[in-house]
Formats: C-alpha cells, structure tokens, sequence
C-alpha cells in the first residue's frame, strides 16, 4: 500500500489540521485506516490520493458532493461516484444553458426602448387597469391573469376596488412577456429575464451583470475538471479504471 505516513504528514501536507485529517476519515472521505498495536492510525500514499482528489472534489461540486463520490468509491460503488459525478456536471450545463437563453432573449428587447405602439398615460389611480394593459399589450385580459398566475407580472390592487392595476415599469415587462412569447419562449426562461431586469434594471445593465456570470461559470467548470482529473488519479492507483 506505500510507504506509512502520519496524520499530520497529510495534514501538513494539505495545509489543514490533524484533526481535519481524522474527520476525514470518520466521514468517508478518506479510506479506512489500519492501526498499529499500540493504537496508533498508519496512512499511506493512497491517504495521500484520496484526500487530493476530496478536496479538489470540494472544490468545484461543494462538500456534500465530493463526500458522496468518496463515500460510493470507499464503499466499492464507482457507478454511484461517476453518476453523482455526472449529475453535478449536468447541472453545470443547466446552468449554462439557461443563462445563454436568457442573454440570447436580451438581444431582442433592445427594441423596447422605443415601442412602436405607446404606452397609454396613467391616470391618477396610480396606474393601468387590466383592459388598458391588454389593449397596449395586444393581448386578451385572460392572458395578462395567466402571466401574473405564473409569477411573470406584479400588478397591484385598489384599495376600494380591488381591481388590478400596473404601473409604468409592469406594462413595460408585459410588453416584454408579450414578445417573447410570440418567439415561443417557454415561461421558465421568462421568468429568469424578468427576474433579471427587475433587479438589473436595462438589458444593458443586466447584460454586464450575465457577462460576470459566465465568467463565474467558467471558472467553475474548470475546477471541476480539476477535480475530476484528481479522482481520476485516485481511482488509478486504487486499480479502479474503467477500460
């Protein structure tokens, strides 16, 4: 199994503690350990392995996912390991795919800044009702309860009426909802837009912001791989490589 280490060898070694070191192996991270007659715990080269590919796991896919993969490794389950392993990758993707969704449907919205059909003034109810919305939008007053039932739009309420009334910045996002639907945009991606420009304010803005993002994303699929090429070494000098 290689040549004995001590504990804080490895600790020493990682830059953490001796403590840290024996957790992990309470925990499953590390192998199991042998001890010698007189209590004390032997670590070996293949300690050395594993705790690199932990923490590079902990690294990119978090603690509770580099924990489960070590765990499914120690425990004889590399199919478990490479399926958790690729669960925490697709993720990645989704997260990459859904943010290339939402900046691909900013590049549309630059037309909004000057609408073809204008926005009716608000009258001293402190908005637009319902009908005056969905004669600007182009839709139906059905569909604007529809957008609001699935979280797209805030309108508020009268306090003597109740009715429904949108200010300025709502009717401005109805618009937005209205013509990406009509590119049969699915309302899940929608509603990252709309989530996006009320925090973000502009396309422009929020474009800034998305662009952060990606290089945030970037960052974090290369540690990933990192962490992978780590397991992978582990896994080799277990003697478990796929062929």
């Amino acid at each position: 199994m290689g040549d004995r280490l001590r504990a804080v060898d490895l600790a020493r070694a990682a830059g953490i503690s001796t403590q840290q070191v024996r957790n992990y192996v309470e925990t499953g991270m590390l192998p199991p350990v042998e001890r010698t007659e007189s209590g004390y715990r032997v670590f070996t080269d293949v300690h050395a392995y594993a705790l690199t590919a932990a923490r590079s796991l902990a690294a990119g896919h978090g603690w509770p996912t580099a924990g489960a993969i070590m765990r499914a490794v120690h425990g004889d389950d590399l199919e478990t390991a490479l399926a958790v392993l690729d669960a925490s990758h697709a993720e990645l993707h989704r997260e990459r795919r859904e943010l290339a969704q939402v900046l691909g449907m900013l590049d549309t919205l630059v037309t909004l800044d000057t609408p073809s059909t204008p926005t009716p003034t608000s009258t001293n109810r402190g908005g637009l009702r319902i009908g005056e919305v969905a004669d600007a939008v182009g839709v139906r007053t059905p569909v604007l309860r529809l957008w609001e039932a699935r979280g797209l739009l805030r309108p508020t309420r009268e306090k003597s009426t109740g009715y429904r009334t949108y200010s300025a910045s709502e009717v401005r996002l109805a618009r937005i909802v209205a013509l990406l639907r009509r590119g049969e945009h699915p309302f899940t991606a929608i509603g990252s837009v709309l989530t996006e420009l009320r925090t973000g304010g502009s396309p422009d803005r929020v474009r800034a912001e998305l662009a952060g993002r990606e290089r945030e994303l970037r960052r974090r699929s290369l540690t990933r791989l990192r962490g992978s090429a780590a397991l992978d070494a582990y896994l080799g000098r277990l003697g478990r490589t796929v062929p």
